[in-house]
């Protein structure tokens, strides 16, 4: 699990520093990504770009990972520190949150949320 521990500490990273381009490089191109606004999934890597994009134009997240794990079926499961900040840096949300990632090849294939 080590190469997907430090794949995921990447995009941990990358994210709070908004670096989507070197996220995107390590995602598949059809990637399925996990709506945590609206629901339901974005799909492909410009999906991704577009989400993000927009999201960060409302709110101010930050997500550190505080546990990762194998799940039964093989994916990585990581216990993550989230905060949601509006864009003045008013807190909106502190909470642990639960990221499911399924990684093929190297790259992150899709990624869901749930409660840790």
């Amino acid at each position: 699990m080590s190469s997907e521990r430090e794949l995921l500490e990447r995009v941990y990273d990358r994210f709070n520093a908004r670096d989507i381009d070197r996220i995107l490089a390590l995602m598949h191109r059809d990637i399925m990504w996990a709506n945590g606004m609206e629901g339901g999934h974005v799909h492909g890597q410009e999906g991704v770009r577009s989400y993000w994009t927009r999201q960060w134009t409302m709110i101010d997240p930050h997500v550190e990972p505080t546990g990762f794990s194998i799940g039964a079926d093989g994916e990585v499961v990581v216990e993550v520190h989230q905060t949601v900040r509006d864009l003045g840096g008013k807190l909106l949300s502190d909470k642990m949150v639960g990221h499911v990632f399924r990684i093929e090849n190297g790259l992150i294939k899709r990624f869901d949320i749930s409660l840790p």
